[in-house]
């Protein structure tokens, strides 16, 4: 029988909120790495999803959907000082359920900002960007809870994951490139590292290769992971990306934030209907979703260096999402349409073959591209651990190191994936991740093209993101 390391010893309560594919991924990893007994968690959803599996572990499993006007009468009574709350569902806020554990003492993470749900739709573009949920809930959240118990926000795959592989990543490049210097201590020497090596974009670069024998049907929906979080993002949110100091001209659709860090840009369509270039090792160049993801605001504005209040340099980031082939049908088929398809099929038994490759693409060193990640099969995954796919096991290892590490820092306030010990965190997710790999290559987005009629390309830096962007 296979001894599995238990990193700390807990005796309070953990409350999962939500068991779509990242709780039920989630909960054998939990009880496999920390020192805790079933009837110690409890799992509250809003439907019976993941029942049997819930009885399988001895968990308790409560059905009700968390709302605006029940949450404190479903959590408060069961929620004390030292528990923690894993919030994995959609449209449970964020920030109530911060101000709720702050309230009791108790801790917090998640893998994306939620809010209510609402009339999301039809509010003005910029206010359903990741940008302005994230900097609406950081500005209450953070003068507001300075020093309480630890909140992690956002510490999924991505993002979460990709935040730490980034700055292994930055490691990696100085130490090809001949460039010496001591670890970086604080964001500035941080920020600084990456200016040095002249990181001019960052790519979060996944191709998910994971097939189902089950060809998707006209009118379904079918993903690897959360079908209501991929439409939110991908749909229902415009594309956006972290805009670099090196950037000569916004796309014809782009506009910049009119407060805050001013970190990104975002362009008035979804990012499903919006391609952009991009690279791996084992795919080679490929067509990318530019989806709105919360890494590409927060990496940007975190390895941003100012001489006094002006700033110097700051890297371009992006998603560059090529998700599963039945997905990209999908997304194709809700584009003509208009309205997310009524039936949804989340794959995950049925996967017969496939990985997911995932990782940050590092470009504008003079050495060339380098990309570094994860490259986990569904074979692997099932020898591994039960409950996931490839997809969700970069998530729930995510989730796990972040909830080991909020453990460990229980006095850190309200803080993201950036401020965590990307050390930590890898030591503990990478037994799930597959092969972790640093591949350079020569890749840019001109090679082996010609420009089309109405493209201007910049021969002159093909860091650019005009060279990026396809439609």
């Amino acid at each position: 029988m296979t001894s599995y390391n238990k990193y700390v010893s807990f005796k309070n309560r953990m409350i999962i909120i939500g068991f779509g594919s990242i709780g039920e991924g989630f909960l054998p990893l939990l009880l496999r790495h920390i020192d805790l007994q079933p009837q110690q968690i409890t799992i509250i959803t809003a439907d019976g999803r993941g029942a049997d599996e819930a009885k399988e572990y001895g968990v308790e499993f409560i059905v009700v959907p968390v709302t605006q006007e029940n949450y404190r009468d479903v959590l408060e009574h069961r929620l004390s000082k030292g528990d923690v709350i894993i919030n994995v569902s959609v449209e449970v806020s964020t920030i109530a359920l911060i101000e709720l554990c702050q309230e009791k003492g108790a801790f917090y993470i998640d893998t994306m900002i939620e809010i209510w749900p609402g009339n999301f739709s039809s509010l003005p573009v910029a206010e359903r960007t990741a940008y302005t949920l994230r900097k609406d809930a950081l500005d209450y959240l953070r003068p507001k809870y300075p020093k309480g118990t630890t909140a992690l926000l956002t510490h999924g795959a991505n993002p979460g994951l990709v935040n730490h592989f980034f700055k292994q990543a930055l490691l990696n490049v100085a130490r090809d490139t001949g460039l010496k210097s001591a670890m970086p201590k604080t964001r500035e020497e941080w920020a600084k590292l990456s200016e040095k090596l002249g990181i001019k974009v960052i790519h979060v670069a996944e191709r998910d290769s994971q097939v189902s024998p089950q060809q998707k049907q006209l009118g379904e929906f079918v993903n690897t992971w959360s079908i209501d979080g991929f439409f939110d993002e991908s749909f229902q949110q415009p594309a956006e990306l972290g805009w670099g100091t090196h950037e000569k001209q916004l796309p014809a659709d782009g506009f910049h934030h009119k407060s805050g860090s001013r970190a990104a840009i975002y362009i008035d369509r979804p990012g499903s209907e919006t391609l952009v270039r991009s690279w791996t090792p084992l795919e080679g160049p490929y067509h990318g979703l530019l989806v709105s993801h919360y890494e590409s605001i927060s990496l940007p504005e975190y390895f941003s260096v100012y001489e006094g209040d002006k700033l110097r340099y700051r890297p371009t980031c992006h998603y560059a999402y090529h998700p599963c082939d039945a997905a990209l049908l999908s997304i194709k088929e809700l584009n003509a349409s208009g309205n997310l398809q009524d039936k949804k099929r989340l794959i995950m038994d049925e996967i017969t073959e496939g990985m997911d490759e995932l990782g940050v693409l590092l470009l504008g060193n003079a050495k060339g591209c380098y990309w570094y990640g994860s490259r986990l099969t569904i074979a692997e995954t099932r020898r591994l651990i039960p409950y996931n796919n490839a997809t969700s096991l970069q998530v729930t290892a995510s989730v796990l190191a972040g909830v080991i590490w909020v453990l460990e820092n229980p006095n850190h306030g309200v803080v993201e994936a950036d401020d965590a010990d990307f050390e930590r965190i890898l030591e503990i997710a990478s037994p799930y991740l597959g092969d972790m790999v640093g591949v350079w290559g020569d890749w840019t987005p001109l090679q082996s093209r010609e420009p089309l009629p109405h493209e201007e390309l910049d021969a002159s830096d093909p860091w650019q993101f005009t060279n990026m962007l396809v439609a």
